[in-house]
């Protein structure tokens, strides 16, 4: 069985993009956009945390980052190149993503789902063994090698969730995207995950619910509110109780983390 830091080196080929939105939009009608213009740069293998209360706009932001909606206005390149006038498969060589929903099985395996990431560097029909390898790597990093066999349908939410990641990681991107990644996840694997996407060597753009994991693991933190980004920067500086109250509409306590030194939350309803 490979050990983690074995099986890391064996994932080893991304090159970290830079990331920048320039006053980008979106909505299904124009006049009514649900994204308000965003205008941001991610610096290659950053890890920027996206926050914001049900409704602020991180999915339909995240949305435009990966192809699936293109901008009413505005531009997202990487490394310069506006994504939506690269090939598709050109961006899926370079961009992966892990969405809440589990894509549809088709009868698969977990080690045939997982499989499905080198697709995008496919340049024929099957697998060599180096590109298996990259399979076993990932198993191995999301603690699934017992799993490979199993039918990805019969699988827990949150172990559902572990497949999704492993195959976005074998597609070896140079931009990851993942949305509410942790959703499903027990404590453990909650907290695996996200510190093995601040070392995977790509630049992470990662939406969440929980502001104790973003402090804990993000370089960065942007913050959605009402279909706006309303503030972005370190999570020392953005996490404060007034923005917590602004945006979230709870009171909150912070003190530093007796192991971590990052700060921890407790919140309170405000009567």
């Amino acid at each position: 069985m490979l050990d983690r830091v074995h099986a890391a080196s064996r994932l080893v080929g991304s090159t970290p993009a830079l990331l920048e939105l320039d006053g980008v939009s979106w909505g299904p009608r124009a006049s009514r956009p649900i994204l308000e213009p965003v205008t941001l740069s991610v610096a290659p293998g950053e890890l920027l945390a996206i926050v914001g209360p049900n409704g602020a706009g991180k999915s339909s932001l995240l949305r435009c980052l990966y192809r699936y909606h293109k901008p009413v206005t505005g531009t997202v390149r990487l490394d310069g190149a506006d994504i939506w006038k690269m090939r598709p498969r050109d961006c899926a060589r370079r961009i992966a993503t892990v969405l809440q929903e589990s894509a549809s099985d088709f009868g698969l395996t977990v080690a045939e789902i997982v499989e499905l990431g080198l697709t995008p560097h496919a340049a024929g029909f099957g697998t060599n063994g180096d590109d298996y390898e990259k399979v076993e790597a990932a198993l191995a990093l999301l603690s699934l090698t017992a799993l490979a066999a199993r039918d990805f349908n019969s699988l827990s939410g949150g172990e559902k969730q572990r497949v999704m990641i492993a195959r976005a990681l074998v597609q070896r991107p140079d931009l990851l995207i993942l949305d509410e990644p942790t959703n499903h996840l027990d404590i453990r694997h909650q907290l695996e995950v996200l510190e093995l996407l601040g070392t995977l060597g790509c630049t992470v753009i990662v939406s969440l619910h929980d502001l104790a994991l973003a402090s804990a693991h993000a370089d960065r933190v942007l913050v959605m509110d009402g279909g706006h980004a309303v503030a972005c920067g370190k999570p020392a500086e953005i996490l404060t109780p007034e923005r917590i109250r602004r945006s979230f509409a709870v009171g909150a306590t912070l003190d530093d983390h007796p192991v971590t030194g990052r700060p921890r939350f407790s919140f309170h309803l405000e009567r």
